[in-house]
């Protein structure tokens, strides 16, 4: 089996975060997104993987290349940004063969990678994995569970609108809707596969955790869910869970409190008297006595020295 990560977005949503870190190795639970992907692909079976690179490559190439891994893993750097279309293309040149697994890297879900893998039939192009998750509902299937668009609601459209998640199983004729190179957009491929009379399947799935990363609030909201017990297949992949939860040499001193959702990197020190409520705070960052804090986001090393709310602080 062999899949793909496409990891080589901007993550412009979460600047200032992402100008200094890249948005798949943003910590969750202090372990790498990316970190948290392989392993789940690796866990599932795959013997080979490719990732793309582009914003802040070198330190996706670093982290890849400092972890040992089970399966064949190739990079796919871009010097030029190729869009979710061109980047995709690319992967499917290296990974070759008659299909493979696609994932978006700015997600955090529990989904049966094997099992979806196993679902793709030969006669569709691709098989998009769809779930019902407002607001991003705008994909539309017809009554034989094909894509029927994607947007406003064509005519064959049966039911209401679903949402893509970043999960795909890609045939190899799909690639022939991709351009060799630059840039390009994926849902544009789908689009002109369609209007071709292309086969796209889609895989309707339920009872599962799903979380994308791609705000500050999507990010905490994230913490929040898995710290909560919400998915109890992803917990094993962080160890014992708590909250609030403290990395490695992780200072708390006395009176500080917590009102859930919290997450703290490793050698983090909570004065005296702090105050956090949904909360993320890296590595090495200090927060001072009296400081409360609430959905807010906290980069590493960085010091805090006064209240705050809703904010990122870097």
């Amino acid at each position: 089996m062999k899949a793909a990560i496409l990891a080589a977005g901007l993550g412009t949503r979460l600047r200032p975060l992402t100008e200094t870190v890249p948005k798949t190795l943003l910590p969750v639970l202090n372990r790498p997104l990316l970190g948290l992907l392989l392993a789940q692909v690796e866990e599932a079976g795959f013997l080979q993987v490719a990732v793309n690179t582009y914003h802040l490559a070198e330190q996706v190439q670093q982290f890849l290349a400092s972890n040992p891994w089970s399966f064949n893993l190739s990079v796919s750097p871009e010097p030029e940004l190729l869009g979710t279309g061109g980047g995709l293309r690319q992967l499917g040149e290296i990974l070759r063969g008659e299909k493979f697994l696609a994932v978006n890297g700015d997600i955090v879900t529990d989904l049966d990678l094997a099992a979806i893998y196993r679902s793709h039939r030969q006669e569709a192009i691709t098989t998009l994995v769809l779930h019902d998750f407002p607001p991003f509902n705008n994909v539309w299937i017809d009554a034989q569970g094909k894509l029927a668009g994607i947007g406003a609601p064509p005519a064959a459209a049966v039911g209401p609108p679903l949402a893509y998640t970043g999960v795909q199983m890609v045939g190899r004729k799909m690639l022939d809707y991709l351009p060799l190179a630059g840039y390009y957009d994926l849902v544009a491929a789908w689009r002109e596969a369609l209007a071709a009379g292309e086969r796209i399947d889609t895989l309707v799935v339920s009872g599962h955790f799903w979380q994308d990363l791609g705000t500050p609030e999507a990010y905490l909201t994230a913490h929040s869910r898995l710290l909560q017990g919400e998915s109890p297949a992803l917990a094993r992949y962080f160890g014992p869970l708590a909250d609030p939860l403290v990395g490695p040499g992780g200072v708390i001193e006395a009176g500080a409190k917590f009102g859930g959702g919290v997450s703290l990197g490793a050698q983090v020190r909570i004065g005296a008297g702090a105050h956090l409520r949904r909360t993320v705070v890296w590595e090495r960052a200090i927060i001072d006595p009296g400081v409360e804090l609430e959905d807010c986001i906290v980069a590493s090393g960085v010091r805090v020295d006064c209240s705050a709310r809703g904010k990122v602080l870097v």
